[in-house]
């Protein structure tokens, strides 16, 4: 089944339910006027239905591998790589000054979206080397700058991020990789790094790695981290690739899914690197490249879900098997497939919606320098994370359901939407972390953000009662309890708000799913049956969500790892 991108859904959902029109009416962003809006999504469109789609089953079956100490990527990936590059996609939301559009973030999380859906694997390089190039950009000097960007935008170069270590992954602080200084501004950076997605390619000039190293002088733990730029290939005083630096990739992970992304083990044996920001203040600069790279994994997995949902529903709709309450026809007339049909389709809105409505924040928070839209964007980035990778990985499930047998065998494409998407909910933090970090860093403001959310949802609901009163009475009571709770949520200690905190974010993006689907229904009459599923059918769980929430750590800690292994 050809993908075909969502372009009306992107559309309708920057109208009706986001306000993109709030972004664009800021200057920062006053060049992206409705048609220029248009005629991105339409491009990127074509670029991921014509050029992407064809390579995605390619890289399923022949894996990026290591030869001789060089990483070659799956057949057809230089071509589908050269198409991104010549039209500019890395460059979609990086500043004007050093070749970037300048164009919303929001609009660049339709574009990989459809990128995402079309091929995950091969997507993954301009998704990180956006999140490097946002980095640079607040914490750089003039000079990395001056020589990064312009290459990294144009695609010239790609960049990864460099966190994890054998010893040390959740727990960055433990890292090992030492900085020494060289005496003439630069570094020398020894240390092993794993799982560094694209860690090494055959598709452009240079590979620039950010490295997370610690000064001699560094405290322990992550006050004590500063952050490094190590390019593969020294830039000479043109700024061409030159001399090879003292890195290598040791080997590749051989993985469940995304055999078409080289997931590498990097060797840094005293590799040149030059500071990027200030000493032992690594962690605050990854952050902003990581803060990114979470909204971007989230959707991801927004992606996989629209892929994996268009892909069921046209086998849904083509296969036959038994008798229906319309007699003989197609497995979609059966009332359980329709059910996982509409939860998929219902859940992707959902997602998405939260995904888009995060990058509007952000966008605000960057144009207006409002405390209160950052705090909005703050509170909604671990939400857009987790629930949208959740989502991805529970549609891709269910699509391979609605397979049937056929959905285990892997010709028919639906195993692989599974096995891609599971990484998303593990990378850039696990959505376990996400949680602890909403009701933990995301909650110091006592729940002011929670609590505004809550009251947005409610007024929506209030003034939707009039056209749908049993739904919006649904939605204004959900926001109610989930409010009442975040009460309680924020007087107990951290342990207890971490015992549930899982629980609560998936309560927290249920109300807000429903708040979406009400207002998705208030626009457009043709929502409405889906928007019924979604607060009839899906919304309730929230009850049940906030009560596992209340039950904080008590009796959590008597499950002994004894009685575990009995």
């Amino acid at each position: 089944m050809a993908y075909r991108a969502p372009v009306a859904e992107f559309r309708f959902i920057f109208d009706h339910i986001v306000g993109l029109d709030q972004v664009t009416a800021t200057p920062r962003f006053a060049d992206a006027a409705a048609e220029t809006v248009e005629a991105v999504l339409n491009e990127a469109a074509r670029l991921s239905e014509n050029v992407l789609a064809p390579l995605n089953r390619a890289g399923d079956l022949h894996p990026a591998r290591l030869d001789n100490g060089i990483v070659r990527t799956s057949p057809g990936f230089a071509e589908g790589f050269a198409a991104i590059r010549e039209g500019g996609w890395m460059a979609i939301a990086a500043g004007p000054e050093h070749g970037g559009m300048g164009l919303p973030f929001a609009l660049s999380c339709a574009v990989n979206d459809m990128m995402g859906s079309a091929c995950l694997a091969l997507h993954l390089i301009p998704l990180l080397t956006q999140g490097q190039i946002e980095a640079l950009e607040h914490h750089a000097s003039d000079a990395i700058k001056a020589l990064y960007l312009p290459r990294l935008i144009s695609g010239e170069w790609t960049g990864t991020m460099n966190l994890t270590e054998p010893q040390a992954g959740t727990d960055v602080g433990a890292l090992r990789t030492r900085a020494e200084p060289n005496g003439d501004g630069t570094y020398a950076i020894t240390g092993q790094k794993i799982f560094i997605s694209w860690g090494d390619n055959d598709l452009a000039e240079n590979v620039c790695h950010l490295v997370l190293a610690r000064l001699p002088d560094g405290a322990p733990g992550t006050r004590g981290i500063s952050l490094f730029m190590v390019p593969k290939l020294i830039p000479d005083e043109n700024g061409r690739p030159g001399q090879r630096n003292s890195l290598k990739v040791v080997s590749l992970e051989h993985k469940m899914g995304l055999h078409g992304s080289p997931t590498a083990v990097m060797q840094y044996d005293g590799a040149t690197g030059w500071m990027v920001g200030e000493p032992h203040k690594g962690m605050a600069a990854m952050f902003t490249m990581m803060n990114n790279a979470r909204v971007g994994v989230g959707v991801q997995g927004i992606a996989i879900a629209e892929a994996a949902f268009q892909h069921a529903l046209a086998f849904a709709q083509d296969r036959r098997q038994g008798m229906t309450p319309k007699g003989e026809g197609p497995i979609i007339d059966h009332a359980d497939v329709r059910r996982m049909l509409a939860q998929m389709k219902a859940e992707t809105f959902a997602a998405r919606s939260i995904a888009l409505a995060c990058a509007v924040a952000i966008d605000m928070g960057h144009a207006t320098g409002s405390a209160d839209w950052a705090a909005r964007a703050a509170f909604l980035t671990p939400i857009a994370k987790a629930y949208c990778t959740d989502v991805g990985c529970e549609v891709a499930h269910q699509g391979v359901q609605v397979h049937g047998g056929m959905g285990f065998v892997e010709e028919t494409g639906a195993a692989q939407f599974s096995r891609d998407v599971r990484v998303t909910t593990i990378y850039e933090g696990t959505n376990g972390i996400q949680a602890m970090d909403l009701v933990g860093r995301k909650m110091m403001d006592g729940g002011e953000v929670a609590y505004r959310l809550c009251e947005e949802v409610q007024d929506a609901a209030e003034a939707a009662r009039a056209r749908f009163p049993d739904l919006a009475g649904d939605v204004w009571a959900a926001a109610e309890s989930l409010r009442e709770c975040t009460e309680w949520l924020v007087t107990q200690d951290l342990n207890d708000r971490f015992a549930g905190s899982v629980a609560y974010l998936r309560a927290f993006a249920r109300v807000l799913g429903a708040h979406y689907h009400l207002m998705a229904a208030g626009a457009d009459d043709a929502r409405l049956p889906l928007a019924r599923f979604a607060i009839r059918r899906l919304l309730p769980e929230h009850a049940g969500l906030l009560a596992q929430v209340r039950e904080g750590a008590a009796g959590l800690y008597d499950v002994t790892p004894e009685a575990l292994a009995s």
